[in-house]
């Protein structure tokens, strides 16, 4: 009886899968949202894809969480698999605030400093898909998990630096009498920024859950 009992609750592997899953919907919303800045007509398009991809995240987040509380057994700390899930979940649904700001303003001046801090929130979400498969075996993999989320943090310092110095040029270009421009452009620069923040929330949550299990 328990043995068919246990047969119909969710296997722990199921959270590796969705975990696969949802960090392949970040990195196409990731893509998505650097190929807006390419501006024309690549913006509506793109923006749409982004929303896609969050919807798409958010459905595995749901996953995710029903299954928490479904399962008997999990690969790691329940409270550490929903912390997870949603520091991932927060990194796209900020890319689909960023991607709703440009099309709200219809902003379509994307300056250089705004194109390399979308081609680090793509790097980002390409490190986050190679770590996320790792949790698997978290014990041999350890070294590889804290390397790869390492390399996360360090992105968001870039970023960092790339916002102060676009915002810099933004204010020098819009000094003379454009004051919206500077506006909807320093919207735009808070956005991709929080975008890498969230990245490098998730890279300390998965640290975290390598201290605690190796």
């Amino acid at each position: 009886m328990m043995r068919w009992f246990h047969a119909l609750m969710p296997k722990e592997e199921r959270f590796f899968e969705l975990f696969a899953r949802h960090s392949e919907a970040v990195l196409e919303g990731a893509k998505a949202l650097r190929a807006m800045m390419e501006g024309g007509d690549a913006i509506a398009a793109n923006s749409a894809a982004v929303m896609k991809r969050e919807s798409e995240a958010d459905d595995v987040t749901r996953e995710v969480l029903i299954a928490v509380r479904r399962t008997f057994i999990t690969p790691f700390d329940r409270g550490s698999i929903r912390d997870l899930i949603t520091a991932m979940d927060n990194s796209i649904d900020q890319m689909q605030k960023a991607a709703k700001a440009v099309i709200l303003f219809d902003y379509d001046r994307f300056t250089p400093q705004m194109k390399d801090m979308g081609d680090l929130i793509v790097k980002s979400a390409e490190l986050l898909k190679q770590a996320v498969p790792l949790l698997h075996a978290i014990s041999s993999e350890a070294v590889r998990i804290s390397d790869l989320t390492a390399q996360i943090s360090a992105l968001e310092g870039r970023a960092d630096e790339l916002h102060d110095v676009g915002l810099r040029a933004l204010y020098q270009a819009t000094a003379q009498g454009n004051a919206m421009g500077f506006i909807v452009g320093n919207e735009v620069y808070d956005h991709l920024e929080k975008v890498v923040d969230r990245f490098d929330d998730v890279a300390n949550v998965m640290h975290g859950i390598v201290i605690e299990h190796v």
